[in-house]
């Protein structure tokens, strides 16, 4: 049985999954999913963040090591977490059997006002004024990534408890930020199979970035037509339903193919 590893974006961390990894636990049927943090992040916030994607790259694949959880490894990431799978399945392709990337962006595919939507850097701005102010900035950030507001105060609270426990430095944050600002994917295409996952109403990242990405690698991609950039969070029903369905059909594509 395959193993799957979940990685998330800039400056959060393995506890902001929230219910996702169990409902997607049960609808890819895997009793081995891996949630790590990206270093400054979560269990890591006490290293420097690196500043370029291949260096975080190189920190996950020895956290893998670590965890002894066998390879080939099913990726799920979003944001710049997809970063750092793209760049893992570009350089260790024998490593990663399946790759999904969720609201993610890279150079050469978009321009920068679609990876980074201009009308979100009043907010952005905000959230870095605001950043030792955890309810005010964790609000921003909650607006900014989030279209489901039903459970807005508990995502805040848990939000707000999970900031003050394990505080992103704002360095940190301005490094991760770099690193996915530079990141560029170049011409390799990733060997695996990938699923591109999308949010038609993100106020962060302009979907055409995972629209572009599908079409120059030829992969599969699925648009959800409200939620915003935290997919998971948003919909995480939707979003592991999409991988269940997605898994046989590229199964079935390579039967096919030998």
């Amino acid at each position: 049985m395959s193993t799957w590893i979940l990685l998330r974006g800039l400056t959060r961390e393995t506890r902001h999954w929230g219910r996702f990894p169990a409902i997607l636990r049960d609808a890819v049927q895997t009793d081995s999913l891996l949630q790590l943090d990206l270093p400054g992040n979560g269990a890591l916030v006490s290293l420097r963040a690196p500043g370029e994607v291949a260096r975080v790259v190189t920190a996950v694949r020895l956290a893998v090591l670590q965890s002894s959880v066998p390879g080939p490894y099913r990726v799920l990431a979003m944001s710049l977490g997809g970063m750092v799978a793209t760049a893992w399945a570009q350089q260790y392709p024998a490593e990663i059997e399946r790759l999904v990337l969720i609201n993610t962006s890279m150079r050469p595919f978009s321009r920068a006002p679609e990876r980074l939507r201009p009308q979100a850097w009043p907010r952005l701005l905000s959230v870095a004024a605001n950043w030792r102010r955890s309810q005010q900035a964790e609000a921003k950030v909650h607006w900014l990534t989030c279209n489901n507001h039903e459970e807005r105060e508990s995502d805040l609270a848990a939000w707000v408890a999970i900031r003050d426990s394990a505080p992103v430095s704002h360095a940190n944050a301005l490094r991760q930020l770099w690193a996915a600002a530079r990141f560029d994917a170049g011409t390799v295409v990733p060997r695996c199979a990938t699923l591109i996952l999308s949010a038609a109403q993100d106020r962060l990242v302009n979907p055409v970035c995972s629209a572009k990405l599908a079409a120059a690698w030829g992969a599969t991609h699925r648009q959800h037509p409200w939620a915003g950039h935290d997919l998971p969070h948003d919909d995480p029903v939707w979003t592991s339903e999409a991988v269940a369905e997605w898994l046989p059909q590229v199964a079935d594509t390579e039967q096919n193919t030998f």
